[in-house]
């Protein structure tokens, strides 16, 4: 019985492998820094032995034939970043999960010991990783909005001599606009809850991210026009290299 239940795990593993595309990679001072794109806002990154998993969500088959996760990070409280469901269904013996105050408050009981707060402006290294959080919030700033300055995070990892922006759930923020030297930036798009096309568009041309992935890209009228995105930025400037990738197909 045991012998049949793996066998079907691993035909389970291998048939969402295949579906998958193969993870990008980036070369960093350290190795390779591998970009699997996962589902909405959820991604894994692999760099010097290491993975890193974000805001995963969608139950551990989403994750199927990707390392257990040594790290991972959480940027909100909303289903769609923070799914207690989900991280309980991950392998996280060896597994540190970094999260704002917020979203530490709420983690189930057995995964409390694991979380590491990090809250915006704050930087600590773990894994030989640069974490820092970043504020991330809507626009016009308000008591009742969807995304509250200083309850989340996005996050600015630095590999080696690469550095990842993550943005969370935001609208186009001052923070956001005045990184520098990103090198690798995954920017969310899909209304009514963060930015539109052109807004997300916007915010890219003022920090010029080496390389952009828009994700998080479904809202509340389907998939936000990428495509539409794409052009917008390399028209204004065709340096940046906007990377389409299929986050829905889990």
């Amino acid at each position: 019985m045991k012998a049949t239940v793996y066998i079907l795990l691993m035909m389970l593993a291998i048939e969402a492998m295949a579906q998958r595309p193969a993870p990008d990679v980036i070369e960093t001072s350290k190795g390779a820094l591998k970009i699997q794109p996962l589902n909405h806002a959820t991604l894994a990154l692999t760099w010097n032995g290491k993975t890193i998993y974000t805001d995963p969500q969608g139950g551990a088959k989403v994750t199927e034939g990707i390392a257990a996760p040594d790290l991972i990070v959480i940027t909100d409280i909303h289903g769609d970043h923070f799914n207690p469901e989900t991280l309980l269904a991950l392998n996280t013996a060896n597994t540190i999960i970094i999260a704002p105050q917020a979203v530490a408050d709420k983690f189930p009981e057995a995964l409390k010991p694991k979380v590491t707060i990090v809250n915006n402006g704050q930087t600590i290294t773990k894994l030989d990783i640069s974490i820092t959080g970043i504020p991330m919030y809507n626009l016009p700033e308000s008591a009742d909005a969807r995304h509250t300055k200083g309850r989340g995070n996005g996050y600015v990892l630095k590999f080696a001599n690469k550095t990842v922006y993550i943005s969370g759930d935001t609208a186009g923020i001052p923070e956001m606009r005045s990184l520098k030297n990103i090198d690798v930036a995954f920017v969310c798009m899909n209304l009514p809850y963060t930015m539109d096309v052109p807004e997300a568009a916007a915010a890219v041309l003022d920090f010029k991210p080496k390389i952009v992935y828009p994700y998080h890209y479904r809202g509340q009228n389907g998939l936000s026009d990428t495509a539409a995105f794409k052009k917008t930025v390399n028209d204004a400037n065709a340096k940046i290299e906007v990377r389409l990738r299929d986050w829905y197909a889990n």
